[in-house]
């Protein structure tokens, strides 16, 4: 529990965002959660410290754009990856890559 990379899962299609939380949350140190609208991870945010912000499928570029924009206000040092699918393999590294760690 202690020490766990907190991430934050944006997309719109259920079925992939429960697939890439799943994933997620397969590494020991990390916690994932989802939400499926640009609203809700506002809130998130709010409430909440997120060393990642992963945004998936499903979002217009101009929310993509907003989002990204609102949330780095919030919190400057949060990573951003946009993910749009590649495998799990490349999820992770996504994620290492930002994070600057290895797996």
């Amino acid at each position: 529990m202690e020490n766990r990379t907190e991430i934050l899962v944006v997309g719109k299609h259920e079925d992939i965002l429960k697939t890439i939380l799943r994933l997620l949350n397969t590494e020991s140190s990390w916690h994932a959660e989802g939400v499926s609208s640009c609203e809700e991870a506002i809130a998130k945010c709010k409430s909440h410290a997120y060393a990642v912000l992963l945004i998936g499928g499903g979002l217009t570029e101009l929310e993509e754009v907003k989002l990204k924009a609102e949330i780095k206000l919030m919190y400057p040092a949060i990573h951003i990856i946009s993910h749009y699918g590649g495998g799990s393999g490349l999820l992770y590294a996504e994620i290492h890559i930002a994070l600057g760690t290895t797996n």
